[in-house]
């Protein structure tokens, strides 16, 4: 018995279905017969994890009501444990508790992962539990300088992982990055100022 490609998690009957009848379907079994989309951490996953201060986190009920949460924090918050495991600490915020209550009773998980500044996002599929317990985990995860003290780790085994276009993503930048650009422009404009001050004077 041949084994499903990684991404019949999100390709579904009905959305085989939907991708025939539009024409798209042809070229995903491409794709579907060597094995879908990747299923381990890689080293390019890794290095883009390391440069994301946020994500996106998509939790459903029971019943199937989705929802989805940002999760933001310091640079790297989102961590590889190993080849097929993702970590991130959680921080205490408007004490709803809709994503750790959905987790008790789905543990399915989606991670849309945004690089606005450079037009990248990845999307993971997998699964999630809610680790209170484990201090050393938590010490792994946190980062001293965040002011903010992780409540609990959330540890994701990741079943499919695909890297999705860029088109339609919108440049954003983040403060700091806009401040390192600016930053030379403001000295440049001071040095400038000091020098007509001084002819001004002269």
């Amino acid at each position: 018995m041949s084994v499903p490609p990684s991404s019949d998690v999100a390709f579904t009957p009905a959305v085989k279905a939907l991708q025939s009848a539009l024409g798209s379907r042809r070229q995903y079994q491409r794709m579907e017969r060597a094995g879908g989309w990747n299923t381990e951490v890689t080293p390019e996953l890794e290095a883009f994890l390391a440069e994301l201060d946020m994500f996106y986190l998509g939790t459903a009920s029971a019943a199937g009501q989705p929802y989805i949460q940002y999760r933001g924090g310091p640079q790297g918050l989102l961590k590889a444990i190993d080849a097929h495991t993702l970590a991130f600490a959680d921080f205490d915020g408007n004490r709803q508790y809709i994503s750790t209550g959905n987790l008790s009773e789905n543990g399915r998980v989606f991670l849309f992962l945004m690089d606005y500044a450079n037009q990248r996002r990845i999307k993971v599929w997998g699964t999630a539990r809610v680790v209170a317990d484990d201090p050393a985990l938590l010490a792994r995860l946190h980062d001293p300088s965040y002011p903010a003290e992780p409540q609990r780790a959330l540890v994701i085994t990741v079943e499919a992982w695909d890297v999705n276009c860029p088109q339609h993503i919108h440049p954003r930048m983040r403060v700091s990055e806009v401040e390192a650009l600016v930053e030379p422009l403001q000295a440049r404009i001071a040095a400038l100022e000091a020098q007509l001050a001084a002819r001004a004077g002269a």
